[in-house]
């Protein structure tokens, strides 16, 4: 059962569900908002082995800060073994993935749950 995300930031809230550490990205991703995120985004990341997931449905808007901070969690998980999966349904935020190339090293899911189901394969890895 999933259950409400612990808010950290007004953009960034938290919660676990099957293992994963599941970060909710929300309204406005930019400069500042990053700022904010990156500490908590560590955290979560610097753990060997971490399970993450990075929730972008309830995002309104995406720049390349949002972008650096997706690679610099993909970098730090890999780094300690651990496996990073995305979730993202918004069309100017997917049509960024494509464009940037971030949709091959991080495939977007349109749930956690489908996500989560694809958890074994290697996601978030070349």
């Amino acid at each position: 059962m999933r259950q409400e995300p612990v808010p950290l930031t007004r953009q960034l809230g938290m919660y676990a569900f099957r293992g994963h550490t599941v970060l909710e990205f929300r309204g406005e991703i930019d400069i500042l908002a990053a700022v904010e995120i990156v500490p908590h985004l560590d955290r979560e990341t610097d753990r060997p082995g971490a399970r993450v997931v990075i929730d972008l449905r309830p995002v309104e808007f995406f720049d390349c800060s949002g972008l650096r901070l997706l690679y610099r969690a993909r970098a730090r998980v890999l780094e300690r073994g651990g496996q990073l999966l995305v979730v993202c349904t918004h069309p100017l935020t997917l049509r960024v993935f494509r464009v940037t190339g971030l949709s091959r090293l991080l495939p977007p899911h349109p749930s956690v749950d489908a996500a989560l189901a694809r958890s074994g394969a290697a996601s978030g890895s070349l």
